[in-house]
């Protein structure tokens, strides 16, 4: 196919088109952050014209709007392996999460990166929106885990009392903080090693079965 064939091909496809700057702005993001990923270099990555950047969003802070929450739904869908099953003890389906998260450090030649948390720590004391889009996946994640610290609290018993928000809380914000840590000490190591603790934490909060 032609270069001219594929970008009329393109164009007649908006949804497509759309996509690829995510995807663009999702890769570049990710690898260099948002104050040094330009829409020109965010155009030349999708192999999209500025005009056709332009048609689909108004600037670089609504393209990253859309970046947060395409990521926000893949990763939801992800973890949702975790606790898709109603019938798993919830203390597995807790230990299957943790097992998830320990997997996205085995990618080869990929960091364990989170583009919500890296827009969060970026962006959140001066884009009042990419702030609120950040709270609210961080917060959605933080709630399915407490959903499964609560049922499992429901089913066997609690060692020390603790709020099922709380530690998900806790837990959120090890993840985060491990994938910052581990990214910048470019020790994947580091981040399954946290999450080993992450499941002691988890474990220690009820009674040995």
């Amino acid at each position: 196919m032609s270069k001219k064939a594929a970008s009329t091909k393109r164009e007649r496809d908006p949804a497509a088109s759309r996509q690829r700057l995510i995807d663009a702005t999702v890769r570049l993001m990710l690898r260099q952050g948002f104050a040094a990923t330009s829409v020109d270099m965010i155009c030349q990555e999708a192999g999209m014209t500025k005009g056709g950047f332009f048609h689909h969003f108004e600037n670089k802070e609504a393209l990253a709007l859309a970046a947060v929450d395409w990521w926000g739904r893949m990763g939801t869908a992800l973890y949702a392996e975790a606790w898709k099953d109603e019938t798993l003890d919830p203390l597995k389906q807790l230990h299957r999460m943790l097992d998830i998260m320990a997997g996205f450090t085995r990618r080869p030649e990929e960091n364990c990166v989170c583009m919500v948390g890296m827009m969060s720590q970026e962006l959140a004391a001066t884009s009042p929106a990419l702030r609120a889009a950040c709270e609210k996946e961080l917060t959605l994640w933080t709630s399915n885990t407490a959903k499964m610290l609560a049922a499992a609290k429901k089913k066997h018993q609690p060692k020390t009392k603790f709020d099922p928000m709380q530690a998900a809380w806790f837990l959120n914000s090890l993840w985060q903080g491990s994938m910052l840590v581990g990214k910048t000490c470019r020790s994947q190591e580091m981040i399954r090693h946290n999450l080993k603790l992450a499941r002691a934490f988890v474990d220690g909060l009820f009674q040995a079965r």
